[in-house]
């Protein structure tokens, strides 16, 4: 488990982090609140340990801050004052608990593990896959009750996939939680540890494997032998918190919209198949026609992976394949090109698919309460939530409403302003929420249209207005339009790719979480957009005309200028000696095609985060 550690005071902050390192605690130390709210809100911490008395932000403003951005994670306060005023002040600033200066070292680690106890990771006193058990206490690891002797690395890498058993861990993700930043190493340094831990387990004994490569994505813990699924045994009786994986709200409408603008144009992309097909029985395939094909379905395959047609995707690189040998195509090519033709342009007629193929470590499924009796359109919406990954809670009139609220504060309120009792009145409930949640969005959804009422809306604090009837496609993308934007703001990331629809479903993708995104469809005008716009981070299709994604790549690494910048290819070409390429040009790291969008935008924030802020350390 990760702490950021928050002192200035070198000798303390020096004591403090080394005995929470020995007991398998990674720490990343920092000495002023300014830093510490970057770090908090760019990398996942369990808890933050923060001195009350530091430079540029002191401890009791940070708290206020992170608190106002709805940050969730345990709060230990560190101060030398002790009256009940101070006190009572760090507690209502957001702080879960607080020790007094000078502490007992015994007493504070303690009050860290009852923290994180309470915690969003339920920190257990056993933590077992089969008749293997890690203690988190003992800070023993055991196997059919014989010790192992795991490094402090090993020890922790074990821990994070035990408490973590259905999420999917990139090498950069485990970079961020076992390494404090001063020490980040290169992603070889993973498969390593990997490799080590595996070894170990094998030499105790283990026979099956623990550890699952996800090619491409990063590695996961596998379901225990006696299990179909990989759900965590803990020594008490409490339920596991699993994460759903889901795409985040403001992606899927952003994606949704992508996907209707570019319906024509995959139709067109099919069309040309489905010509290619046919000359190919009557043996008039010219080579020209087999290169416009080939480029096609190639396009195809990466850009309807992204927008819901995972199935669509696979047809299109068979196509792609079958055309790509000229000699050895024949009647039975043709035959088999038409039957993937035809069962492509199936697919297109069919809804597309809910992505949920890659965990992301900072997204959750979002919490909607509707105020609303109107049963027909809240049974749509409720039926319909979980494709634009959210969660519905009903409330047919407001004193179920306020109760609701009281129970679980929800991301965003769905308030109809007219009810069946005439005594409720909806704007009543919004100025009170308003009032109470500041930062919580209330959309208003009512039949009653006119200037007045709007105006009365946004005075009350209203986030939105719908007029009824709405589709619920209308309702669910306002709702992702007010959502809070996410914490990696300013940043510019660059998409070289020669697909514009799939250069428009990446940038919509990114734009949600606050990226500035240019896009650029002819590779030969790369160099003089790179120098005008200056990115944080590239993006590039591994395979384009002319200048492939290799040779941008490589124009980049030879200009020292850009030796810091990011650059992730996309390639749909996932064997060894494609991604050896890949990395020896220079690459930070590839994504495989179809891109997930949680994947995507777990690795590009990630890797802006941490070269803006290894950038800012050297300053």
């Amino acid at each position: 488990m990760k702490i950021l550690l928050v002192e200035d005071d070198q000798l303390a902050s020096s004591v403090l982090s080394e005995a929470l390192i020995a007991h398998h605690y990674t720490v990343d130390v920092v000495v002023d609140g300014q830093t510490a709210l970057e770090l908090a809100t760019a990398f996942d911490y369990d808890l933050i340990v923060l001195d009350w008395l530091i430079p540029k932000l002191d401890g009791i403003n940070l708290c206020r801050q992170l608190r106002s951005q709805q940050y969730q994670k345990p709060i230990l306060l560190l101060t030398a004052k002790d009256s009940h005023t101070d006190i009572a002040t760090g507690l209502d600033a957001g702080a879960d608990d607080y020790v007094v200066k000078p502490y007992d070292l015994v007493e504070l680690i303690a009050r860290i593990r009852a923290l994180l106890r309470r915690g969003n990771s339920p920190v257990t006193s056993l933590l077992t896959w089969g008749n293997l058990c890690l203690n988190p206490v003992s800070g023993e690891v055991t196997y059919e009750e014989h010790l192992l002797s795991l490094t402090p690395k090993e020890y922790r890498l074990l821990e994070l996939f035990l408490r973590n058993p259905r999420r999917l861990f990139s090498r950069s993700a485990i970079i961020d939680r076992l390494w404090s930043f001063d020490g980040s190493p290169s992603e070889s340094a993973v498969t390593t540890l990997i490799k080590e831990l595996r070894q170990k387990l094998r030499t105790a004994g283990i026979p099956e494997e623990l550890i699952e490569t996800v090619y491409g994505l990063g590695y996961r813990l596998k379901a225990p032998p006696s299990q179909s699924n990989p759900t965590l045994t803990h020594s008490t009786t409490a339920s596991t918190t699993t994460q759903t994986s889901q795409l985040s709200p403001k992606g899927r409408a952003s994606l949704n919209q992508v996907l209707e603008r570019f319906r024509k144009s995959f139709a067109d992309k099919v069309a040309v198949l489905e010509q290619a097909a046919i000359a190919l029985s009557d043996g008039s395939l010219s080579t020209e026609q087999r290169q416009s094909a080939i480029h096609q379905a190639h396009k195809l395959a990466g850009s309807l992976g992204m927008l819901g047609y995972p199935e669509g995707s696979k047809l299109a690189r068979q196509s792609e394949h079958l055309l790509m040998d000229e000699s050895i195509l024949g009647q039975e090519e043709a035959s088999r090109l038409k039957q993937l033709v035809s069962a492509l342009q199936n697919e297109l007629t069919k809804p597309p698919v809910v992505l949920t193929e890659q965990p992301v470590p900072f997204e959750r499924t979002i919490q909607v309460l509707i105020v609303d009796d109107d049963v027909a359109l809240t049974k749509q919406l409720k039926q319909q939530a979980n494709f634009w990954g959210m969660e519905v809670a009903i409330a047919t009139n407001l004193t179920a409403a306020r109760q609701a609220i009281a129970r679980s504060l929800p991301d965003v309120v769905l308030l109809d302003l007219t009810f069946a009792n005439p005594a409720e009145d909806g704007l009543t409930l919004l100025g009170e929420l308003t009032q109470q949640y500041s930062t919580l969005p209330v959309l208003a959804l009512t039949g009653r249209d006119s200037l007045d009422i709007r105006v009365a809306v946004s005075r009350l604090g209203g986030r939105g207005f719908l007029h009824k009837p709405a589709e619920p496609e209308q309702v669910f993308t306002a709702i992702a339009q007010v959502l809070p934007q996410n914490q990696t703001a300013e940043a510019r990331v660059m998409i070289v790719d020669d697909d514009p629809a799939a250069l428009t479903a990446l940038s919509s993708l990114l734009q949600p979480w606050g990226l500035q995104v240019t896009t650029l469809e002819n590779p030969r005008a790369f160099w003089d957009v790179l120098t005008a716009t200056a990115p944080d981070l590239l993006l590039l299709d591994l395979e384009m005309p002319q200048f492939s994604g290799i040779d941008l790549c490589q124009v980049v690494r030879q200009d020292p200028k850009w030796g810091d910048l990011p650059i992730l290819v996309v390639t749909a070409h996932t064997d060894a000696e494609s991604i050896q390429r890949v990395f020896a040009v220079g690459a930070d790291d590839f994504i495989a095609k179809p891109v997930l969008g949680p994947e995507l935008i777990t690795r590009v924030t990630s890797r802006i985060e941490r070269v803006r802020l290894r950038r800012r350390r050297r300053e």
